[in-house]
């Protein structure tokens, strides 16, 4: 079968928040393992990078007792319940990453499960490094899980769908090493740092739960690409090749590996 790929982006129908925090309460422990990181203070000016619908970026604000908050996401699906959440210290915006520019020097940018879809991490980290206001904060987060095996199955499936034009998965081509970020964070002149690698332990219902998992995250990009109908059976096939890989198990023992980072400025 030739699927049909979408002439467009495809970005106004990837993320969906109700399909992302199927797992939130998994997905929120990662987040509060990197705020704990963080040394609070009272009024500080905080930046929350890919605040996705701001649930948690309200929660932030109020753990880190700061005066001012901004939420930056780019997927509108998300930033549509983020009205939900604003106050006169919280406010969310549209803007990607990669190109975002600091409207001024913030005391925290926190950045948990976002720059992973953005090329060239040193690049970035050094640019951020550049919003922060003395004795700033940054805090980061990004998966480290691109060696498990439902990552490699959509990505070969990927490539016999799509062939050269299959997305590539940005953990694998952006995410550096532990002891690579930790190099990168003392080469930019942080004083103080902290880095390391954690495997969360997550028990699911099923399997088959792992497909629901990535096809909050990871399948995203196959979305981006396939036509509606096509996205179905890709995800259907999918399923069928992870059953087969791992077994119907129920529950299933699913782990995942995510590296921890943050650093302060003098």
């Amino acid at each position: 079968m030739t699927p049909i790929i979408n002439g467009t982006s495809g970005r106004e129908k990837t993320w969906d928040p109700a399909i992302y925090n199927r797992f939130s309460s998994q997905r929120e422990e990662p987040f509060w393992d990197l705020a704990g990181l963080l040394e609070p203070t009272a009024g500080s000016n905080v930046v929350d990078l890919g605040c996705g619908d701001g649930r948690l970026t309200a929660a932030l604000h109020k753990y880190l007792n700061a005066g001012q908050t901004l939420g930056v996401d780019s997927a509108p699906g998300m930033l549509s319940k983020t009205e939900l959440y604003a106050s006169e210290c919280v406010r969310f915006e549209q803007g990607d990453i990669a190109s975002w520019s600091a409207p001024q020097p913030f005391d925290i940018i926190f950045a948990n499960a976002s720059i992973q879809w953005v090329d060239d991490h040193r690049s970035v980290i050094s640019t951020l490094k550049g919003y922060l206001a003395q004795g700033g904060q940054i805090a980061i987060q990004v998966p480290s899980n691109a060696d498990h095996v439902i990552y490699q199955l959509a990505s070969q499936l990927g490539t016999e769908w799509l062939g050269s034009a299959s997305p590539p998965d940005t953990v694998t081509t952006n995410v550096l090493k532990p002891e690579e970020y930790a190099e990168l964070l003392d080469a930019l002149g942080f004083d103080r740092q902290h880095v390391r690698l954690v495997v969360y332990p997550h028990r699911l219902s099923s399997t088959s739960d792992t497909v629901e998992w990535v096809k909050g995250t990871s399948l995203n990009r196959f979305k981006a690409v396939l036509s509606d109908e096509d996205y179905l059976g890709f995800v259907d096939e999918f399923r069928s090749r992870v059953i087969k890989e791992l077994g119907d198990q129920s529950p299933y023992f699913f782990t995942f590996k995510r590296i921890l980072m943050w650093a302060r400025l003098s």
